[in-house]
């Protein structure tokens, strides 16, 4: 096991070791001078651009992609201006910031996709420097100007620039400045000479990192741990310190030595996540020209030899270092690791380990091993800690001693769960797969979807067997949307492909894809490709977007959802004018019928125009019988009732237009009767349904008819009836409306002296004083000495 720990160093009581992960496929001629690198976390792809500045339109600098291995996946010549900055965001695009504040986007194959800007007034001051930052919200971009301003966007999917506070003496960029994410809140934390600072939303202020002597002097490389948890600043004394990124607490100020005296290239914090607790103490990289140093906590250090320029990538668990011929993963080696192999370790998975290659050997000492283990009751340990260790090993060899052993003390334990020990082997699998040098892949099937290897990400998800909405529908979502985009293929051949390999996936949706077909400009497709989609509410929106109104109406009908058909109408109703508006209903009696119904209750003259346009009589004339009734003028009913007469006519409905005839008889005879017998004849007709409603106790559908019109008979009919009714409570409700002159007898009707003095006292009527003070007994002495009070000052006056 000596030849595992050869590339082990100490830091401290920790290990930290170099693991090559690819030697690099691709070929520079130059290596990594005078070129922009960006790599995306997470073993994502790199890109790569030279002389990023070049302004020679006849010498473009030349814009590469490749995977994590250097695989070449695209390359093109950049035409557009200067590149200060390149990054990745968390779904594998590719951001390019010019100089002019332009930002634009590319996916993982070189397209492009978009653009935004960073501001107007950054065309004319220029970016000096970019970030490429990843926060709660989302990807974000972090500019420095050539005014010394700077402007946020914390997500670039929904753009919200923030131009931040000026920094006090602040001329051009400052001397190093990073990003820093805290409590959902972006902040920047820059150098000014000797002075800190932190700029927000709202302020700028100087800050004094905890530890840090004004001796140190200033500081001209800062860098911010992964999970933006910790922060390391370097000074150009050579110290190095170490803390927490709200400057809260200092972990370690390390003291200038010898090496220190040239300030570094690079500055990167590594951090390993583990069981024990102090490694979750961060780790600082620093790069010079030839050299790698790794400072911990303490003055500990670990040199490694460089041949090559270098650049380095922060990640979860360590930093990638890439050159010009290999990739290779630092990081802390894991506890689980050290325990096994570390020389003379008595753990129980190094003992396990031990026991297994004895019985390989046909040795006997296996026996003692196992047996050892077995005092401490401690084998169901070396299981677990093998099966872990596998896990964070990359050479296949290693991973098989691990599990082999595993394996080999699963047999002598009785209520061992395998659960572990097989989703670690499966897992294992998958992960030597994607790494493999042609594939150069991450390690989760949505990055393998992403990058294209549809057949390898099916037969990861079936044998991990993630469920299927998760997985293998994912992985053919994202192949038909990739289809779509072919344009050496017809639409027929792309439909019927997509067709036969999605089929009915659950979770796959044909609206989807035919989105991204609309997207691409193929609208024959899009159409084609929805036509397998089973749902007509994704059909129709879609179809509406892409101005294919009269096929959404077809579809809408047919789904049968009333709603679905509204949608459509009401959309057609606002794109079209409304001669074609007509005609598109006419071809379609369904949606005619329901928008005539819903004419009727919201929009009653363009029903008008409807029957017009059709030349509907019938329905016509009805409409006018219908609108003669809310007329209250009689001439205006009267021309609405011809205009009906015409109309059924028209429609040779003789009965209906004599029938109209005659109402209009009817109504001018109303009118000479009303014109001879003044407000008897309607006045009759409300002393008629007055007493029939009350007789019948219906007093709801009373209070509706006095209050449907002004009373011809007035309100004290309303207060008698009801009492004579025995209902005194209705009757009360009708008192108020009645007349000045009728109040008192209102009021007496029920039995409400007081209401019916004060109505007499108000009005200061003599009769109506004396009604009260004959229906008053001698327990009303109050009503009776304010009415003889009122009396006797009329008298006076």
């Amino acid at each position: 096991m000596a030849f595992i720990t050869a590339n082990w160093n100490p830091l401290g009581e920790a290990f930290y070791r170099k693991t090559e992960l690819y030697e690099m496929c691709w070929t520079l001629r130059d290596g990594l001078r005078d070129s922009l690198v960006a790599a995306a976390p997470y073993g994502g792809p790199i890109a790569l651009l030279r002389e990023p500045l070049r302004r020679s339109p006849s010498s473009r600098p030349q814009l590469e992609i490749y995977s994590a291995s250097g695989v070449g996946i695209a390359s093109f010549p950049w035409k557009s201006g200067p590149v200060v900055q390149l990054g990745w965001t968390v779904s594998d695009e590719l951001l390019c910031i010019q100089e002019d504040g332009s930002v634009l986007i590319y996916d993982l194959f070189g397209s492009f996709k978009r653009h935004f800007s960073m501001g107007q007034e950054v065309v004319q001051t220029q970016v000096l420097e970019a970030k490429v930052f990843h926060s709660p919200y989302g990807t974000g971009v972090a500019i420095v100007t050539g005014s010394s301003r700077f402007t946020l966007a914390t997500n670039i999917d929904d753009l919200k620039l923030r131009r931040l506070p000026e920094v006090p003496g602040l001329q051009g960029k400052p001397s190093c400045w990073v990003v820093l994410t805290q409590d959902r809140q972006t902040k920047v934390l820059l150098s000014n000479g000797l002075d800190l600072y932190i700029v927000d939303n709202t302020s700028c202020t100087a800050v004094v990192p905890p530890g840090l002597s004004p001796q140190a002097g200033s500081v001209v490389h800062m860098s911010v741990s992964f999970s933006y948890k910790y922060l390391a600043l370097f000074t150009d004394s050579g110290h190095l310190w170490t803390g927490t990124s709200n400057l809260f607490t200092c972990l370690s100020v390390c003291l200038p030595v010898c090496l220190c005296i040239y300030q570094p290239l690079y500055l990167s914090l590594c951090l390993t996540r583990c069981r024990r607790p102090k490694s979750q103490q961060p780790s600082v990289v620093l790069m010079w020209d030839r050299l790698l140093l790794v400072a911990g906590v303490c003055n500990d250090t670990i040199q490694f030899p460089l041949e090559d320029p270098c650049v380095l990538i922060g990640e979860l668990d360590g930093v990638r270092i890439i050159s010009s011929t290999n990739q290779e993963l630092l990081q802390e080696v894991p506890l689980v690791c050290q325990d096994i192999f570390k020389i003379a370790s008595m753990a129980p998975g190094a003992l396990l380990l031990e026991a297994h290659r004895e019985y390989e050997k046909l040795s006997q000492k296996a026996d003692e091993y196992l047996r050892e283990i077995k005092e401490q009751s401690m084998l169901g340990e070396a299981v677990k800690q093998c099966v872990e260790a596998a896990g964070h090993e990359y050479d296949t060899n290693t991973q098989k001693s691990l599990m082999r052993a595993a394996s080999f003390g699963k047999c002598f334990l009785t209520d061992f769960s395998p659960d572990q020990f097989v989703s670690t082997c499966r897992e294992l699998r998958v992960l030597n797969s994607v790494r493999e040098s042609s594939v150069g892949l991450p390690l989760t099937h949505a990055q393998l979807v992403y990058r294209q290897f549809y057949p390898l990400a099916i037969e990861i998800c079936r044998y991990l067997k993630i469920p299927d909405y998760q997985g293998v529908s994912r992985v053919l979502k994202h192949w038909a949307s990739c289809k779509v985009q072919q344009k050496d293929l017809s639409d027929e051949a792309i439909a019927r492909a997509v067709c036969v390999k999605v089929g009915d996936s659950p979770g796959v949706s044909y609206s989807d894809i035919a989105a991204r077909a609309y997207e691409c400009g193929r609208t024959e497709l899009a159409i084609k490709l929805l036509d397998f989609e089973a749902r007509s509410g994704e059909q129709v929106p879609l179809l509406l977007k892409m101005k294919r109104s009269q096929l959404a109406l077809c579809k809408a009908v047919e789904s049968g959802d009333t709603d679905l058909v509204y949608t459509v109408v009401s959309y057609l109703k606002n794109e079209m004018n409304r001669g074609d508006f007509f005609m598109t209903l006419r071809n379609q009696p369904v949606a005619l019928s329901l928008y005539r119904q819903f004419c009727k209750l919201q929009e009653q003259e363009t029903l008008k125009d409807l029957y017009n346009q059709d030349d509907d009589h019938q329905e016509l004339a009805n409409y006018y019988v219908t609108a003669s009734y809310k007329e209250k003028r009689l001439e205006s009913r009267l021309s609405l009732l011809q205009s009906a007469v015409d109309e059924y006519n028209k429609a040779k409905n003789e009965f209906a237009a004599k029938a109209t005839e005659d109402e209009m008889r009817l109504l001018r005879f109303q009118r000479k009767l009303d014109d001879e017998k003044g407000a008897g004849l309607l006045g009759l007709y409300w002393w008629l349904k007055l007493k029939s409603l009350a007789e019948k106790e219906e007093w709801e559908e009373l209070e509706k008819f006095s209050k449907s019109k002004k009373s011809p008979i007035g309100y004290l009919a309303f207060v008698e009836v009801c009492m004579k009714c025995n209902n005194k409570y209705e009757a009360k409700k009708y008192v108020s409306k009645v007349t000045p002159e009728q109040k008192v007898k209102a009021h007496l009707a029920v039995s409400d002296l007081e209401g019916a003095a004060d109505a007499a006292i108000e009005r200061r009527n003599e009769a109506e004083m004396g009604a009260v003070l004959s229906r008053c007994s001698a327990s009303d002495r109050l009503v009776i000495d304010r009415l003889n009070r009122a009396r006797a000052g009329a008298a006076k006056k």
